[in-house]
């Protein structure tokens, strides 16, 4: 059966909206932080409603090549503020998840709050009780921190600062 919920987060960033903006809008910024590893890796990204963005890849986190597929719609935009869209996640050809994203950023002092709200229907799983869910929500929070990191001042390539 299909286990449904919902993750939050919320992040201070110590840059501008429209620099978050730009993070998930532009793909060479997008792909600072938000990648699938591994070989045979591929990106694309249309930002714009209707659009979506689809990421492919072949790692072996447990020893074993996966082959990991990222689809995504979007349904709503509201530069710089909000975000909305759905995706699917697929492991070896088996769809694992699919998902509506709402992220919301606003001005906090110099910088954003980012507000990550995803609400999840889990379709396959691993052995292990309580491990996709888990997964899940430590995959955010490691998206989160790696977000955070290419919007780094010092790190951050110019166009992005």
């Amino acid at each position: 059966m299909p286990v449904h919920g919902t993750v939050t987060a919320s992040r201070d960033l110590k840059a501008p909206p429209e620099r978050v903006w730009a993070a998930f809008a532009e793909l060479e910024l997008r792909d600072r932080w938000f990648a699938i590893p591994g070989g045979e890796s591929r990106h694309e990204l249309d930002f714009r409603v209707g659009g979506g963005e689809s990421a492919t890849g072949v790692f072996a986190p447990s020893g074993e090549a996966e082959t990991v597929e990222w689809h995504s719609r979007i349904f709503d935009l509201s530069e710089p503020r909000r975000l909305v869209f759905g995706y699917a996640l697929s492991v070896n050809g088996l769809r694992r998840s699919a998902s509506l994203v709402t992220v919301v950023l606003a001005p906090e002092g110099a910088g954003t709050r980012i507000d990550y709200t995803e609400q999840y229907t889990l379709l396959a799983f691993t052995d292990v009780e309580g491990q996709d869910e888990a997964h899940l929500r430590g995959s955010l929070q490691f998206l989160l921190n790696r977000l955070e990191a290419a919007l780094d001042e010092r790190e951050a390539p110019a166009r992005l600062r």
